[in-house]
């Protein structure tokens, strides 16, 4: 994990702060509307970054279960963090650090290990002021070297959980100047049998807000449609903010339509004018405009592609399923993915995915489900359909080929059977001491070197950087067997294998990668992998793309 370093801030600095608190129930948007937010500033020339607290106990989110929590999100340094991090990355198109998630459980952790040190010289160790400084002092360190820092806080107001930062946010707004601070808060307002958009909920919301000491500046409802003005005057008599801070951020069809639901609600214009840069902001004819022509553009066609895992949760897969969708946009096409059950096959889950036009195996752990994800693959394989695998995608590539193409009876991964007799998937040497859970794999960013004149240098050139999140990897005793078989490793990083893929005289897309090149995929810099296996079911080569230098990833 980055180290934590103690600084002095400097009130001099001059940065723009924009916390977005949420109430009546959490699951609203408010990320969303704050990574919108992010996206139209920074498309008006502002570098903006953010950081989002999660008052959970947890130090990272490393160990927990995607069923309750979503997929967990790896960043370049290895942090493990709550998936609304990669909603960030993907918005505002920056590489966020650990530094830039708080949690109760790091923050904590830290004040008690100043104590056990003797740091606080004997003084008795509070809440106010040894966490709430703490608090205060990761926002500012995050916020370092931009012009605006977006702050999300998670859960909704009123959580006995999110009580310390509410605290520390009021001590925050005393210590900055007016005009560099804004607070934004998303609630829900529903509508009645009798089709009124009812203004109840918000109104108790703001309400608890202020008896913590907190005045929202800009007030965002979310409702399934824009919010009448009537609607809007009410919430703004009530919750005492003119009847121009009060917005709307009604549903749509897909998550990038919020920046240009945003935008034409005046949004963006009116925190600009709050936080007196509205001066300093890009004509609006020399604002980025790439995003809106991405997400508007006129579609040429349709893909589906079969998602084969055993989390029922589509955000158990969200960065899979955001990276399908960069790819689409890339090449023009809407992507459906089939969601197929790795436990219910052969059942109708198998028909579905035997439908689709693609496939992919995406990661996760334990044995659960696993031999579907097996019989998937052989049948992609097998059958010429374009297949990628993602990290144990990539894995059980290898035991499917290891067990039908050299002849390996119950070659399996030494995680998922302990007692296999060919674990062509063994764990990393580095990992046989270790016994906590958390942080503790391999993790992050990690340079892989190609092969060139193969499918995967076709796609990144002769290098990439990829995030990593597993303990186990190929067995090197297995290396030579499984490569005069067929079975290619273009890509490798020293003794580790990290790419695989079979020849195209073979097959026309068969790639799987050990690390997780959806965590880098954006909506304007779509990640090769991805790209590679529309092209081949739109019938393009991705084996013949020309690519003499390594791409951004």
């Amino acid at each position: 994990m980055p180290t934590e370093p103690e600084t002095d801030y400097d009130p001099e600095l001059g940065r723009k702060f924009i916390f977005v608190t949420g109430g009546v129930m959490s699951g609203l948007g408010k990320g969303i509307t704050a990574a919108s937010t992010g996206r139209l500033l920074k498309n008006a020339g502002f570098d903006v970054t953010a950081v989002k607290i999660d008052p959970y106990l947890n130090v990272d989110a490393g160990t927990m279960n995607p069923f309750q929590h979503g997929e967990v999100y790896v960043l370049k340094d290895g942090g493990e963090v709550d998936l609304d991090l990669g909603n960030y990355e993907r918005f505002l198109d920056i590489d966020m650090t650990f530094d830039h998630n708080v949690t109760t459980g790091k923050t904590y952790q830290h004040v008690i290990e100043k104590e056990r040190a003797g740091d606080y010289l004997g003084r008795t160790v509070q809440i106010i002021p040894h966490v709430t400084d703490d608090i205060k002092r990761r926002i500012r360190e995050a916020a370092e070297g931009n012009d605006v820092c977006i702050i999300e806080v998670g859960g909704t107001v009123g959580d006995i959980e999110g009580m310390p930062y509410l605290e520390a946010l009021r001590q925050f707004a005393h210590e900055e100047d007016e005009d560099d601070i804004l607070f934004t808060h998303v609630t829900l307002v529903p509508y009645s049998k009798n089709g009124e958009q009812k203004t109840k909920p918000t109104q108790h919301s703001v309400k608890e807000l202020r008896s913590i000491g907190l005045q929202p500046d800009v007030l965002v409802g979310r409702c399934s449609d824009k919010l009448d003005i009537d609607t809007k005057e009410k919430i703004a008599l009530f919750c005492d903010v003119p009847t121009d801070a009060v917005f709307s951020n009604p549903d749509v069809d897909d998550i990038y339509h919020v920046p240009l639901m945003v935008e034409e609600e005046g949004l963006d214009q009116y925190v600009m004018e709050q936080l007196n840069v509205a001066d300093e902001a890009l004509p609006a004819e020399d604002r980025e405009n790439r995003w809106r022509e991405l997400v508007t553009q006129q579609t040429e066609g349709e893909v589906d592609v079969a998602l084969v895992g055993k989390y029922d949760l589509e955000d158990a897969y969200m960065s899979v399923h955001e990276a399908l969708k960069h790819a689409g946009l890339e090449k023009n096409v809407d992507v459906n993915v089939r969601w197929v059950n790795s436990e219910k096959m052969p059942d109708h889950h198998e028909r579905r995915m035997r439908e689709a036009d693609a496939i992919v195996v995406p990661g996760g752990f334990g044995t659960r489900g696993t031999q579907g994800k097996i019989d998937a693959i052989r049948y992609a394989r097998e059958n010429a359909i374009p297949y990628l695998g993602l990290c144990l995608g990539f894995q059980l590539a290898v035991i499917e080929y290891a067990r039908n193409v050299l002849g390996l009876e119950w070659a399996h991964s030494a995680e998922l059977d302990e007692d296999t007799p060919h674990p062509v998937i063994d764990i990393l040497p580095e990992q046989y001491e270790i016994e906590d859970m958390g942080g503790t794999m391999r993790l992050g960013a990690h340079e892989t070197d190609i092969e060139p004149g193969t499918l995967a240098a076709s796609l990144y050139g002769d290098s990439c950087t990829e995030r990593h999140r597993h303990r186990y990897e190929v067995n090197p005793e297995y290396f030579d067997s499984l490569e005069d078989a067929g079975l290619k490793f273009s890509g490798r990083s020293g003794n580790r294998m990290e790419i695989l893929e079979l020849a195209a005289a073979e097959h026309p897309y068969f790639i799987g990668t050990q690390f997780h090149p959806e965590f880098r995929s954006r909506p304007t810099r779509a990640s090769p992998p991805f790209v590679g296996l529309l092209e081949a079911v739109l019938g393009d080569d991705p084996h013949g793309v020309d690519a003499e230098t390594e791409v951004s990833h």
